[in-house]
């Protein structure tokens, strides 16, 4: 689904982001992405999305060599990939219902998937019944979900989530992680980036962590502080 080959990145500013990193992410996973602040993680995301393009290496998603992807195809494979984010990035004029919506809209889909699509995604993180309200009325985990449930309205492959609980107290954590597991148990691949150990530690999922740019461990069921003891 996901295959990084020797990628490397330098930003314009001579930061390196990345260093060599080889990765394969298979259909269907549920993969924890650690490491602490500056080390790599959400570079990496982005790659994903080609909202950046490695200084070396390829990246290929769902069988696609991103590199030779032409600028008008980028927006058809940000279709396969949602992502989301830890401060949500909602819009704060539009309803929950609106929100959810305007992602489909600006794909050119048609109202009637509009009106078939929205409600079960809002039905499927439990926020139907707050469908009508806006995101200054809601909790931060309401507001995770609405982002959630926007990012997956297109139906697709890959969820690509930066600390999505780095805003939200321990339980609420909780509830969107459950949340994400039955988003993956349904067959999507969930990449997530996070600094929450105690979630990472519960859940024993793959864990790649890196360091310097570069991926120092990688294990099965494994724990925040893999490979460290």
């Amino acid at each position: 689904m996901i295959v990084f080959r020797d990628v490397s990145l330098v930003y314009p500013n001579g930061v390196r982001a990345l260093s060599e990193v080889s990765l394969t992410v298979a259909r269907g996973e549920f993969l924890f992405l650690v490491g602490s602040t500056g080390q790599g993680k959400s570079s990496l995301l982005k790659c994903i999305t080609r909202e950046v393009r490695p200084t070396d290496g390829e990246v290929e998603v769902d069988g696609q060599a991103l590199s030779l992807l032409r600028p008008g195809d980028i927006p058809y494979l940000r279709r396969k990939v949602g992502v989301v984010f830890q401060d949500f990035k909602l819009l704060h004029n539009k309803t929950v219902w609106e929100n959810v919506a305007y992602a489909l809209q600006v794909t050119g889909a048609r109202s009637r998937d509009v009106l078939r699509r929205v409600p079960r995604m809002l039905d499927m993180v439990g926020l139907a019944h707050k469908s009508k309200m806006f995101p200054y009325e809601l909790s931060g985990g309401e507001q995770q979900r609405t982002a959630i449930a926007r990012s997956l309205v297109n139906n697709p492959l890959i969820l690509l989530c930066d600390e999505p609980t780095g805003n939200l107290d321990p339980q609420t954590s909780g509830e969107i992680m459950t949340l994400l597991a039955r988003i993956n148990a349904k067959g999507t691949t969930v990449i997530v980036a996070t600094h929450n150990q105690g979630i990472v530690d519960r859940m024993r999922r793959r864990v790649v962590r890196l360091v310097n740019g570069r991926i120092t461990h990688d294990e099965e069921r494994g724990r925040y502080h893999v490979g460290l003891g």
